[in-house]
């Protein structure tokens, strides 16, 4: 069983195979891709947020974990707004920057189409433990064991950035070197951070190489990842969204591929 934080819930979400989560996520996010207009994003984006609360995240969680998507969606937008292609009667004009009808159309369902993708992606891995999405990856999926564990390996590095990250501005602050430009701190702050990854990554990468992490046998796992009723729903899930966005947006008149 997933490895709980406080402010995750045990969940039937959180007991789901890693890879079915990622397939659903991925079957929503390719469809919406395919074409950008407000009505598809909108039912895909109603329909996830309806099943969030199947997670187990607290409120509180839900909008730390998402926040950067919620911040990002509304910057895509104003961009498209005033630097995308002009159509329909011009609004408002200054400099470069114009808003027109269309642009106004597209920017909104750009900020719904960034929602409705990253949202989902983001609660849905927020229940996954890596490990579990490591042996998912290499016995659901057959990918290569040596690949998958390399990854592994990498993600449970990125939680240590933070930790390196407060503690090289503390040191850097008792030293008495943090006082000059922020620009200028956070720049010298950033080289140390990358040296220290680096140096990090290639004591890791000769470990695992010593231990045998690389050899080309086959490998044996010590947890059984198996791909069975619940998975096959929540894949359908994702499927089901992702076609009744498709209709509305084809009853609408609003679907266009992208691409053509």
């Amino acid at each position: 069983m997933t490895a709980m934080t406080p402010d995750i819930a045990p969940s039937l979400v959180a007991r789901i195979n890693p890879v079915a989560k990622l397939i659903a996520a991925l079957v929503v996010s390719i469809t919406l891709l395919l074409s950008v207009d407000i009505v598809s994003a909108s039912v895909a984006l109603v329909l996830t947020l309806a099943l969030v609360g199947f997670a187990g995240l607290t409120a509180r969680s839900f909008w730390i974990r998402t926040a950067p998507v919620w911040f990002a969606a509304p910057f895509a937008a104003i961009t498209t707004i005033l630097y995308g292609e002009d159509s329909g009667e011009q609004l408002l004009g200054f400099g470069i920057a114009t808003i027109s009808e269309g642009s106004l159309l597209l920017g909104v369902a750009i900020m719904l189409r960034v929602l409705a993708i990253g949202i989902p992606g983001v609660v849905l891995m927020a229940t996954t433990d890596p490990t579990e999405l490591a042996d998912g990856l290499s016995q659901v999926l057959k990918l290569p064991a040596r690949f998958v564990l390399g990854a592994l390996a990498g993600m449970r590095m990125i939680g240590l950035f933070i930790d390196d990250w407060r503690a090289m501005g503390q040191a850097r602050r008792a030293r008495g070197v943090a006082d000059t430009g922020a620009i200028r701190r956070f720049a010298a702050q950033a080289f140390a951070l990358l040296v220290l990854a680096i140096r990090r990554g290639s004591k890791l990468a000769t470990a695992m190489e010593a231990k045998g992490f690389g050899a080309e046998t086959e490998r044996t796992w010590a947890r059984e990842s198996t791909f069975r009723g619940p998975e096959t729903m929540l894949v359908v899930v994702g499927v089901l969204i992702a076609g009744a966005a498709v209709i509305s947006a084809v009853v609408a008149g609003t679907w266009s591929f992208v691409i053509g």
